[in-house]
């Protein structure tokens, strides 16, 4: 009966379908992982997978937007920023004049 041996195989197919159990990371390798997560980021570029390097950021926010918020007019021209120092409107300024 050549029937048996066959059903036997039918019967315990999962075994040999089932790939190897992931293993679980260690503290270390943990770490090293969020450390990537936080220095890198992934882009698709061209349709496949890079990995970057995150932009430097201030409490959340990129380095120009921290700047535009936080630095007064004075550090602004120190620093040759002139695009981010605010004009007063012409209307305004013709105002005070009359």
């Amino acid at each position: 009966m050549t029937l048996a041996p066959a059903m036997l195989q039918v019967k315990h197919c999962w075994e040999w379908k089932m790939g190897k159990r992931k293993r679980k990371l260690t503290p270390a390798e943990k770490a090293e992982k969020k450390r990537r997560q936080r220095e890198y980021m992934t882009v698709f570029v061209h349709g496949k997978q890079k990995r970057v390097k995150r932009p430097p950021t201030i409490d959340g926010m990129g380095v120009d937007e921290f700047i535009r918020r936080n630095a007064d007019p004075i550090w602004l021209h120190q620093n040759e920023m002139w695009e981010y120092i605010d004009q007063p409107d012409y209307e305004d300024s013709q105002k005070g004049l009359c």
